[in-house]
């Protein structure tokens, strides 16, 4: 299990880079399925978790070349899959929780596809009924072996429905999307989820001849095409690592660039961390933020209430920011509710931040109130363990912050969703050490 050690306390300075999206990735690079002519994947994160899945494509028999640094070509024309069905698929298949978005494509195009269940973060019940009961409408026969835990869809051929989804799930979207594409007919799916990463993977579907409409909004209608062809994509800035070095800067009072942020793709990001009382200033397609020597102050609503801030499906908040979000409160001047309407176990790590000084109760699983400190009494150092992605880079932030050196254990976590951090840090004038 690897440590960080972080001495906090420190201004830092300078210009970071965000990397490719995460959550674009593990959907587009499953779509590589849905042909057998080469598609060129650019600005793929170089993470714990897509890399996982990138091994499970080439197990599968995809032909794989690295370009470059986050480049590369895939070509599935001779898939395996008898892998599917192995002991070794199983296992890996069960460690990466984005797995699930193989199935949609398989299904589609070789008329199977199987899965077991997925692991990933244990940030409270993430059901799969929205993928499933979208392939079933589809046409697909289900089954589950309670034994193994492992789900199966078979299809003779799909056929397009209309269906209106229980909840607008990113990756059940994308699952649906990618199997209705090469689908009989004509297929509707209202209440789809409608996020910059869903409209990356249905935008190059269409350049692969996909016929979808409706892109950017809840209701996609596809009709489905006999075959799709190669194509090239580049992945967008991941928006949840802009929104991690945003709160980074705010805590650390240092001034910072965040570069190539595609800025038009962020929705309500920016606006939120304004309502924190944080400066973000637009330069070209940079994020500049001025050192906040004064701190920062949340906004109250007009009456003068105390502002809730709280995830929704897009173009509302990511709930993936949330926990960024709730470690910068503490240092605000002012209060804030933070309620995590989508996961029960997101505001679990706030123990620790109670265990370096920080000013929180924690109402229930879903509702916590923090109370800023306005910097005048620093978070303290301590030891503590990341629990999941976002609350372990959240804790990192914090003890940036904090006076003294904490250590994080678990980083593995961490590095599941952000490239080579300590690297990026460093070089801004962070004080971290990976053992």
């Amino acid at each position: 299990m690897g440590t960080f050690k972080i001495e906090g306390g420190h201004q830092l300075s300078g210009e970071i880079t965000p990397q490719g999206a995460k959550n674009e990735a593990l959907q587009i690079l499953c779509a590589v399925l849905l042909t057998s002519e080469k598609v060129t994947i650019n600005n793929i994160p170089d993470i714990i978790d897509v890399n996982k899945l990138i091994t499970l494509l080439e197990d599968l028999g995809v032909k794989i070349q690295k370009k470059g640094k986050g480049s590369y070509t895939f070509k599935a024309d001779d898939v395996n899959l008898d892998y599917l069905q192995s002991d070794q698929f199983k296992e890996d298949g069960r460690g990466l929780r984005g797995s699930i978005m193989l199935v949609g494509p398989l299904l589609a195009r070789f008329g199977k596809g199987y899965i077991p269940k997925p692991g990933g973060d244990k940030i409270g019940r993430r059901r799969l009924d929205t993928h499933f009961e979208g392939f079933i409408k589809l046409g697909a026969k289900f089954r589950y072996n309670r034994e193994e835990y492992f789900y199966g869809v078979e299809a003779d051929k799909l056929k397009g429905a209309y269906m209106l989804l229980d909840e607008a799930s990113v990756t059940g979207t994308a699952n649906i999307v990618m199997a209705a594409v090469l689908a009989e007919g004509q297929t509707t799916i209202y209440n789809a989820a409608c996020e910059p990463y869903l409209q990356q993977l249905c935008k190059m579907l269409n350049r692969m001849g996909a016929k979808i409409s409706g892109v950017g909004s809840n209701l996609l209608v596809i009709d489905g095409v006999e075959k799709l062809g190669g194509t090239e994509h580049r992945m967008l800035p991941d928006m949840i690592e802009i929104g991690s070095w945003i709160g980074l800067a705010a805590m650390t009072k240092s001034e910072l660039t965040i570069k190539d942020v595609s800025w038009d793709d962020l929705g309500q990001i920016p606006t939120v961390f304004g309502k924190l009382g944080i400066t973000l200033e637009r330069k070209g397609d940079d994020i500049y933020i001025p050192a906040h020597k004064d701190g920062y102050e949340i906004q109250n609503y007009i009456d003068g209430s105390i502002l809730t801030i709280a995830d929704a499906p897009w173009p509302g908040l990511t709930p993936d920011l949330l926990s960024i979000i709730l470690v910068v409160a503490t240092q605000s001047r002012g209060e804030v509710l933070i309620h995590q309407k989508m996961f029960e176990s997101r505001l679990f790590f706030v123990d620790k931040l109670l265990d370096m000084g920080a000013k929180v109760i924690l109402c229930d699983p879903h509702r916590a109130t923090v109370i800023g400190h306005d910097f005048k009494s620093t978070l303290k150092a301590t030891t503590m363990t990341s629990p999941d992605i976002r609350a372990g880079v959240s804790l990192l932030i914090a003890a940036l912050s904090a006076k003294g050196t904490s250590t994080i254990h678990n980083i593995e976590q961490i590095d599941r969703g952000y490239e080579n951090i300590d690297e990026r840090l460093r070089a801004i004038g962070a004080k971290i050490v990976r053992s």
